[in-house]
Order: structure tokens, then sequence, then C-alpha cells
């Protein structure tokens, strides 16, 4: 008989405790936050599934390095062995350290945006979203039609809408479109893969247009293990032959090391271009340091370049992805409205239908955080309109795509029966759906929002 069971591809060496709470104590602590959850001392949250990034658990190995990390200013060697890690997967020519993704995003964008310029993705997460901006460009969002529908499965919902790309850039003009950027896998809508045929047709018209074709990678592996399964003729090629793939049709990448390099910070820039190096170059020693430390130190370089090899070992991704699978399944079977199929870092709920009497002008997906966390203590992101709605001229609420409430499995960190906790208490709340109430905001950021904004119930 086959074995069916799959097991976590490590042992646990250290733990840290879990301080328990009730949920009388848990409503005052959100109260008192202003109900946003970034509000909350992590010491008071029991399940921590706000973010992926930055809070997977390091291995023995990666620790190793750490040690062994040189703090020279210039020229240190454990930024010679990042630089190799890095080169040896994307195949770029330029690497430029930074400390996480949207400094990265800073010097990218600072570098190619402005006012009159458009950058298209297939969707712009915030951080993204909010630096073009920061920039004076704009940003569009061409998704595949079947990444709009989050209860309806298909292979790759991460997607760009290929025919939709063409027209975008007649209308738009080539010359005022610096890049066009591919996010893999699809953080705003499920953590959904990109599939490689459809990295070769936007790679393709790119190049026929003469516009650089980036890819926003901090989950590259998870992606090219999505491919791997999901995409004929790959079943049997390595993830890092996969990946490489993918880096080969495009002209640079932005990486947040916090992802899919098990790192607790950093972040990287791979360019093919030497001006657009240069510029790059230039800004981060400006705004983060010399170019072969960039605002990390030597034993985060370490870090990162062990995580990245880690990171493609197939045992781990497969156990990573069932993960999500596992939590997905048991929320569907007992008629939650999640995301199908699963994603590939996060399990992503429907709050448009799990609270179909809250509108949009009242934030579900936020009332729906709240509510998990005054359960269980479990904290969630919501990825709706509270994080991507814009106001119209009259100041009127224009609502996100998607009412999505993210919850973000750090990698190595949670056992299955802390999942099956995160089932329970969803699924409670779930049952008692009917009476969460909506939110208010009281005070908010012009720019990510999300972060700081103080609400109240209606």
């Amino acid at each position: 008989m086959a074995i069916k069971t799959i097991i976590e591809p490590f042992r646990i060496k250290s733990v840290e405790p879990i301080y328990f709470n009730t949920k009388q104590e848990r409503e005052a602590i959100l109260q008192k936050a202003s109900y946003n959850v970034f509000g909350i001392a992590s010491r008071d949250v029991l399940i921590d599934l706000l973010t992926d990034s930055g809070t997977s658990a390091m291995s023995s190995r990666q620790w190793g390095g750490i040690m062994e990390g040189d703090e020279s200013y210039a020229g240190s060697p454990s930024f010679y062995r990042f630089e190799s890690m890095v080169k040896r997967i994307t195949g770029m020519q330029y690497i430029i350290p930074t400390h996480q993704g949207r400094a990265s995003e800073k010097i990218l964008f600072s570098a190619v945006g402005g006012k009159g310029k458009t950058i298209i993705s297939n969707t712009l997460f915030d951080t993204t979203r909010a630096n073009i901006e920061f920039s004076g460009s704009t940003g569009i969002d061409l998704l595949c039609t079947e990444g709009k529908d989050p209860l309806k499965a298909a292979p790759f919902k991460g997607n760009m809408d290929v025919e939709a790309l063409e027209p975008t850039i007649q209308k738009v003009g080539a010359a005022n479109i610096p890049m066009v950027i591919i996010t893999v896998t699809n953080n705003s809508v499920g953590g959904q893969p990109v599939s490689m045929a459809n990295l070769k047709a936007v790679a393709a018209i790119c190049k026929k247009h003469k516009i650089p074709f980036f890819i926003d990678c901090c989950r590259f592996a998870e992606n090219a293990y999505f491919i791997k399964k999901r995409e004929a003729g790959f079943e049997n090629r390595t993830i890092e032959s996969i990946a490489q793939e993918m880096f080969s049709l495009a002209d640079g990448c932005s990486m947040s090391a916090k992802k899919d390099a098990f790192a607790n910070i950093g972040g990287f820039l791979a360019l093919n271009d030497s001006q657009l190096a240069m510029e790059c170059r230039n800004l981060l020693i400006i705004t983060e340091g010399f170019p072969t430390y960039g605002g990390l130190a030597g034993r985060d370089l370490e870090a990162i370049a062990i995580g990245l090899e880690e990171v493609m070992e197939e045992s781990y991704l497969q156990y990573r992805i069932r993960s999500m699978e596992y939590l997905t399944e048991k929320l569907a079977a007992a008629g939650v409205p999640v995301m199908l199929p699963a994603g590939g870092h996060a399990v992503y709920l429907d709050a448009k239908t799990f609270l179909p009497h809250i509108p949009a002008s009242q934030y579900p997906g936020q009332s729906l955080v709240c509510a998990l966390y005054e359960e269980g203590g479990i904290r969630a992101v919501e990825i709706g309109s509270l994080m991507f709605g814009k106001y119209d001229q009259q100041h009127q609420l224009i609502p996100a795509a998607l009412e999505l409430v993210r919850l973000a499995i750090p990698r190595r960190v949670y056992t299955q029966s802390h999942i099956d906790y995160v089932a329970e208490v969803i699924i409670e709340v779930y049952k008692k759906r009917d009476e969460l109430k909506g939110l208010q905001i009281l005070e908010e950021a012009p720019l990510l929002r999300h972060f700081t904004a103080k609400l109240k119930p209606v």
C-alpha cells in the first residue's frame, strides 16, 4: 500500500511559546487597536497569519550561515555567495541587494516611473502599486477572466489577460509604458500561479513593442512547483530548471527575500540592462547602502543565499502546497466560501460571499478579519476595499474587484494541529456570520491606509 500521509520535511529544534488570552480580552484589545489588527501586539495573537513575509522559520543551515556572515562594508564574501546564487537562478547580470522588497520597488520605479507613464501588471500588490503611484505613474491590472471568480477552480488563475494586453499597449502607447510586470504567484488574487505559456506570451508581446518585461518573483519557487504539477511538459523537470526558464523570459526581476528565501529581512533587484543597473545602484547608495550590502548585514546575505537553495527542494514544496490544500478542503467541506483552488502561500476567504449583508462601503473583509481575531486569536489581513479601494471625485468609495481575507501561512512555523484549530475557528465564525457588522473609517493615510487606518463598527 502506498503511504498517503505527507509529513513536514523537517524536525523542530527550537520553540517559542504561544500566550493564550480570552475572547473577552481580545475584544478589548481589538477595540484599543481601533479595529485594525496591524495595531495588535504579536504577543496578543495566538496564530499569526497576517503575512508570510519575514515570518518563516530559518533552517539550521541558515543559522549556521549567519554565524559565517562577513560584515565588511565593501566586497564582503557573503555578498559574492549571495550574488552567485541569485545569478544561478535568474541568469541575470546585475544583482542589487536591498533591505526588503518594497525598497527594491522604490528604487526600480523611481528609476523608470514618473508622470505620464503607465505600468501594466497581472495584478499589482499594495506596496508595488503605492511605489508606482508615488513616482507619479499609473498602474493597470490585466487579470485573466478566470482569476476574477474566487469560487471557480482553474489551474492558472494568476495569469495576465493576454488578449487585453495588446489593445492596452495600443491605447496607452508603448513609449509611455516603461515596464510590464507579472507577479508570481499572484498575491492579490489568492496566491494563484502564472503558467509558463502565459509568461511566454506576455514576453513575446513586450518584445514586439520593445517594452521591458519584469517579474515580481518573491514566490518564484511556489509558482515553479505549480507549473511542474499543472502544465503539460514540465512534469519531469526540476524546480530549478523551471525557475531558470521563467527568468530567461524577463529583462529583470524584483524580489522580497522575506518570502521564498525563508529570510527574516532582505530583497534584491536583478537586471540585464547596464544603464538601468547603474541608475538603480546610484539610488541604492543614496537610500540603502553600498552595492555589496544594500542595507543588509552580511549575515542576512548568507541566510538568503542558503534559503534560495532550500526553497527549491521538491519535498518542501510538496508539503507547502499540500498544507494550503488541506485547510482549503476542510473549509470548503463545511460550506465556507474559500478561494479555489488553493493558492501557494495562503488561504483566501471570499468575504463578499461570506458576509453578503455587509456592503463594500462597510468593508466586509475587515469585519471578518476582526471576527477571526475575537473568536480565536487568529490574525489575518483584508485584501479588498480597505486595502485597494479608491475614492471618486465626490469622495465615494470605488470598491476593489474582490473582497478577500488572506490567511498567509508562515513557512515551517505551524503544525497540522495549528491549522486544524484555524479551520475550527473559521467554521465557528461562519456559523455566526449573520451577527457580524460592518465598519467605517475614522482616520486614514493617503497611501497604504490599511496599515494604520482607525475604524469603528457601524
